[in-house]
């Protein structure tokens, strides 16, 4: 999952903006001033910044500079009303690496989000990922059960790539649509549905072996279940979504 560092002083946009990552899977803390964010910058890592540059106690372009020194490899993208050239080229010199003027649009912010952070790349991500027992090899594009591989389309391969890469997480149709499509996709959502279904299908033909459960979160999107889970945490979780 990754982490998030809202920098906002209007409250009524921090929270907005925070609400709408948070349901699209990412972990978010939200800082009102310059000097909060500062410290939240010191105290832990963040994979990504939205930095407003308006803030009422520090400079932006100086808080920018001071976030680049304690978050080296995170991508900071400035949230700026100043529309001035020379403000942008300041910003950008500071350290940041993309800006975005306001109003901002939530559909295009979140849309810049998921192609830095997929050009950042994910941090040590493995190339083998073991969901009891259902092994799914990346790099070879190929899932086997219990040893015995499992025969998939490319899409369906991509969807539970995906999916596998934040078990147990709330994954939303515009982020699937997104990463396992294109963020452009213009035409019906409804394919998700259909290769979730028969995803499902192929993953249940694998009989009594321990292997992960999609789950449908009806109004957001979907979530894969590990198959190793405490029942505790299958009760906490399914208090959260409706199963599929």
């Amino acid at each position: 999952m990754a982490s998030v560092l809202v920098v906002e002083d209007d409250g009524t946009i921090g929270d907005v903006v925070a609400s709408s990552l948070r349901s699209h899977g990412y972990a978010v803390e939200l800082a009102r001033t310059g000097a909060a964010a500062l410290e939240a910058a010191r105290g832990r890592g963040f994979d990504l910044v939205l930095l407003d540059l308006g803030l009422p106690d520090l400079d932006g372009v100086e808080v920018c500079r001071r976030l680049r020194q304690h978050l080296p490899a995170a991508v900071i993208v400035m949230l700026t009303a100043r529309r001035a050239e020379m403000d942008v080229v300041v910003g950008l010199d500071a350290g940041a690496d993309d800006y975005l003027t306001k109003p901002v649009r939530l559909h295009e912010l979140l849309a810049r989000i998921r192609a830095h952070l997929r050009r950042a790349g994910p941090p040590a991500a493995p190339s083998v990922v073991q969901l009891g027992d259902l092994s799914l090899d990346v790099g070879g594009r190929r899932v086997l059960v219990q040893g015995r591989e499992l025969a998939l389309r490319s899409k369906e391969f991509d969807l539970l790539a995906r999916l596998a890469r934040e078990p147990d997480t709330a994954v939303s149709r515009e982020t699937l649509m997104a990463d396992v499509w294109d963020e452009h996709w213009h035409g019906p959502t409804r394919t998700l549905d259909v290769h979730v279904a028969s995803l499902r299908r192929r993953i249940a033909s694998c009989g009594g072996a321990r292997v992960p459960r999609i789950t449908t979160l009806r109004g957001h999107g979907y979530r894969l279940e590990h198959p190793d889970r405490t029942p505790g945490d299958a009760a906490a979780e399914g208090r959260s979504g409706a199963p599929g």
